[in-house]
């Protein structure tokens, strides 16, 4: 399974260049992307940093040279909120393609595989942020000490950990779909991604002391060292 990360340091884009890990980026980002490596196009909209629409699409527009090696681009979503994710993105998802881009719709809280528009799209992105399955609360994206709900005092479960996630992701391989999952930053996450058929996944937390935590990256995600490959 495929790594997407973003280029914090030397050492990190030299793993790119190596092939051990693909490349993440967002209109916001401002790194300078590696010829050749494999890439993602992501929105921003998770981080607050979506810069609207005309602009995002402008910043696609500009790169869609370099659409051959982009995995897949992003559509706009409105995080934690299916239906109104499905209402942002379905006007986007054919202009994406246009542009050559394979086109990318992310999978959020109360989807089902019957509300998918499977056939607008060419890679399903696993969002979602934990709930409260008993009382329906949803925690906002920025409360990450928060693990319990306010209402019930359940603990909550992360959506894109469960069963309803996981109907998606089997209905999407069924229907040839490339399935990738946000927010993977650990080996037990990554490796339980892998195991419920996700093709790939983006994590941040190579952005954090990089240089010290490139080697258990690169061991999570079955990789050789770097110093293995470039020596």
């Amino acid at each position: 399974m495929r790594y997407f990360a973003n280029p914090s340091t030397q050492s990190v884009r030299d793993a790119m260049t190596a092939g051990l890990l693909d490349f993440i980026d967002t209109p916001a980002q401002g790194n300078v992307r590696i010829p050749g490596v494999p890439w993602c196009a992501d929105n921003g909209c998770f981080s607050d940093a979506y810069p609207g629409d005309d602009a995002w699409f402008a910043w696609l527009a500009r790169n869609a040279p370099d659409a051959d090696t982009c995995r897949f681009a992003v559509a706009p979503d409105v995080v934690a909120d299916a239906p109104g994710t499905l209402a942002r993105s379905l006007p986007w998802l054919p202009w994406i393609r246009w542009l050559g881009y394979p086109a990318a719709f992310v999978a959020q809280n109360g989807l089902t595989p019957d509300g998918v528009p499977w056939d607008e799209f060419d890679v399903l992105f696993i969002g979602g942020l934990p709930e409260c399955l008993p009382c329906g609360y949803i925690r906002p994206a920025r409360e990450f000490k928060l693990k319990r709900c306010p209402h019930c005092d359940r603990r909550l479960a992360e959506w894109k950990l469960g069963a309803a996630a996981r109907r998606l992701v089997r209905e999407a391989k069924t229907r040839g779909k490339w399935v990738h999952m946000g927010r993977v930053n650990s080996r037990k996450r990554y490796r339980y991604a892998a195991a419920i058929g996700c093709d790939s996944a983006d994590g941040t937390t190579l952005a954090q002391f990089p240089d010290a935590t490139l080697p258990d990256v690169l061991s999570w995600v079955g990789q050789p060292a770097l110093d293995e490959v470039t020596a």
